[in-house]
């Protein structure tokens, strides 16, 4: 069979001739724009590190650590294996068009389904760039949970964008409290840096600003600690200073108790 390739102009003047552009020479937000009403899913390959069931998903640390979110309770996959590695499963609802709740699992297979639009596997990237539009544009829950899902696709690097949703004041705030939160468990040194930068804004609300300390909490000791003692000793506002000393207190680092005893 031979593969046909379709440009840029030839997509152009499709649409100007009212021809429909085949199924896959569109991306998969333009796939999931069709459906207007109903749920759609498609699979996306995951960092190697991850692994699930149902939605209780697990990224190991250093070998030796791990971090859960959800329940093994599922209505739209199957397991048959406590912890299986990949693919990322995205089911969409949607409602007139809208998308109105997004739900993410790790591993196992779809359950049977007549009413639902299976986008398939969807590149990295690609899925990367929906969830993102679907971040930065939806006011309800569905654009916070695209978030989470977001932070483990493989060999896509998002810390970038995070800093962006926590700094866009449009964004609803709990939106922006979980792009600080899960940057902070992004396995990047540039995310700490970012953290960091968030606490010294001055147009950021504060309790996004709490929120980056307690994710700069969540870093690696080499990287964390030291960006919360700078917030202790530089930051201009009492109530962040403290939640930066309650961090450093429960850490136990030397660091952190060096710092306690100087001020003490």
């Amino acid at each position: 069979m031979t593969r046909q390739r379709f440009s840029v102009g030839a997509l152009l003047v499709a649409g100007a001739l009212g021809t429909t552009v085949p199924l896959q020479a569109q991306s998969a937000e333009q796939r999931l724009a069709q459906v207007r009403d109903g749920r759609a899913r498609f699979t996306v390959t995951l960092r190697p590190e991850v692994c699930g069931s149902g939605q209780n998903i697990f990224r190991t640390r250093d070998g030796n650590s791990r971090m859960s979110w959800g329940d093994r309770n599922s209505r739209d996959v199957e397991y048959d294996v406590d912890c299986d590695s990949g693919p990322g499963r995205i089911v969409i609802d949607r409602d007139g068009g809208t998308t109105t709740d997004l739900r993410f699992y790790v591993g196992g297979r779809w359950r049977a389904s007549q009413s639902v639009t299976d986008l398939g596997a969807v590149g990295t990237r690609e899925a990367a760039a929906l969830l993102l539009s679907i971040a930065r544009s939806n006011e309800g829950k569905a654009g916070r949970n695209a978030i989470f899902p977001l932070t483990l696709i493989d060999s896509v690097e998002v810390w970038r964008d995070l800093m962006q949703l926590a700094r866009d004041d449009t964004r609803p705030r709990e939106t922006r409290r979980q792009a600080v939160f899960w940057l902070g468990q992004l396995a990047e040194a540039p995310a700490t840096a970012g953290l960091d930068e968030l606490v010294g804004e001055a147009a950021l609300d504060r309790d996004v600003k709490e929120q980056a300390i307690f994710a700069l909490s969540q870093r690696p000791r080499d990287e964390g600690i030291p960006a919360l003692v700078r917030v202790v000793r530089t930051g201009k506002d009492p109530a962040l200073r403290k939640k930066a000393l309650f961090w450093l207190g429960q850490s136990g680092d030397p660091r952190a108790l060096q710092l306690i005893e100087e001020l003490l």
